[in-house]
């Protein structure tokens, strides 16, 4: 038994000051008023800060200076996963992009895996190649983005891999086959799309039930033609994937995002390629060349390219540029996403019964400890 102190305790949705945390074994067994804390097991004492769940990223495509679509094998996604760990992700989908269909096919067997062998893989994240063909792809090649065809969606739905989320856009998808997807159990998430606000409300009735990376690669809102980022922010349903690093979006168009869902209709993500949680300023993606500038990263002829932060980065500009509440900020990169992805009976709180997967935060914001299962980082890295 293990009895935290000392810390503030956000539980996914709220801080909670002078209380205790009792955890046996891997699991959550009590958050208590201090003074009504066990006086056995090994005390704690954080010193300070805030101790929550660990952060839950759903779009991670590298980290560490490993690229998934590179390396589409379980010790990718062990690299990537060790990388992230450090700053405060204890889950995660490795999130393949659009490229050969080999590359897809060793991914998400890949995936499946390392569910069983790699701590906080949790999925896969499915970015194309079933995305619009026309205009938006980002760094996604042209060359690889085709139609979904019956057999893709068979191959997606038997591959045996859950949570899985599928990026995709109307244009390369016929909406009864988006509905088969989420029939099947997928999470289906509109992005990478030119779609009108009513081909995007379609999409939704269909079954989807997020946006991936909002404002970015999609048809952008305006007085008369709404597009896929208005219909996202109008519809309760619909959980916003955001990048909050500051160049991926305006500051404004960040709190407007948050006001207009919430703190449960955003969900964090860090968008990570190589470069973040450690990785270095320059890699290849598909023969060509992407550099760090700042937190983004950019290609060759200056196209947007991701971005290079963690998690932790993007809470860090939540509350200190953006202005906006600790414990709003850790919902969305906690709690909300558990829910997005189903898990949230199982992490992304604190409370009994809950895996006891945590970070302490210093009262600065960065990374003290993390503990996947109730172990330390250093025992999980080292079992790793």
């Amino acid at each position: 038994m293990k009895v935290f102190t000392g810390a503030r305790m956000f539980d996914g949705e709220r801080l909670h000051d002078d209380c205790a945390l009792v955890v046996e074994g891997a699991s959550i067994a009590a958050l208590t008023r201090f003074q009504d804390r066990p006086r056995g097991g090994e005390a704690i004492d954080l010193g300070g800060g805030t101790l929550a769940p660990g952060f839950i990223d759903w779009q991670i495509n590298g980290g560490g200076g490993t690229l998934f679509n590179a390396e589409p094998t379980v010790d990718g996604i062990a690299a990537i996963a060790a990388a992230h760990r450090r700053a405060g992700v204890i889950g995660f989908l490795p999130t393949v992009m659009t490229d050969a269909p080999r590359v897809l096919v060793e991914a998400l067997a890949a995936a499946r895996e390392a569910q069983n062998r790699v701590p906080g893989a949790l999925g896969v994240h499915v970015e194309g190649p079933f995305i619009d063909p026309r205009r938006r792809k980002g760094v996604h090649p042209a060359e690889f983005i085709r139609p979904m065809l019956e057999g893709d969606a068979d191959a997606l739905i038997s591959a045996g891999v859950r949570p899985m989320v599928v990026t995709l856009a109307p244009a390369s998808v016929p909406l009864e086959r988006i509905a088969r997807l989420t029939r099947a159990g997928l999470i289906v998430s509109l992005g990478h799309s030119d779609a009108s606000a009513e081909e995007a409300q379609a999409v939704f009735d269909a079954g989807a039930r997020a946006v991936t990376h909002l404002y970015n690669a999609m048809s952008q809102l305006s007085s008369r033609a709404p597009g896929v980022v208005g219909a996202a922010l109008a519809d309760p349903r619909v959980v916003c994937g955001l990048i909050a690093d500051g160049e991926h979006a305006h500051a404004l168009a960040y709190r407007a995002a948050i006001a207009a869902k919430g703190a449960r209709g955003v969900a964090l993500v860090s968008d990570a390629m190589p470069p973040a949680a450690g990785g270095p300023d320059v890699y290849e993606l598909q023969g060509r060349r992407m550099t760090r500038v700042g937190r983004k990263l950019i290609a060759e002829d200056g196209a947007l390219a991701g971005a290079a932060i963690t998690m932790r980065d993007a809470i860090d500009y939540v509350v200190k540029a953006l202005g906006l509440p600790l414990a709003q900020a850790l919902t969305m990169a906690t709690l909300t996403p558990a829910r997005l992805l189903g898990l949230d009976d199982r992490i992304g709180r604190i409370a009994p019964g809950y895996r006891a997967d945590l970070v302490h935060l210093t009262d600065a914001l960065d990374v003290a400890e993390v503990w996947a299962r109730g172990r330390g980082l250093d025992e999980v890295e080292a079992d790793a």
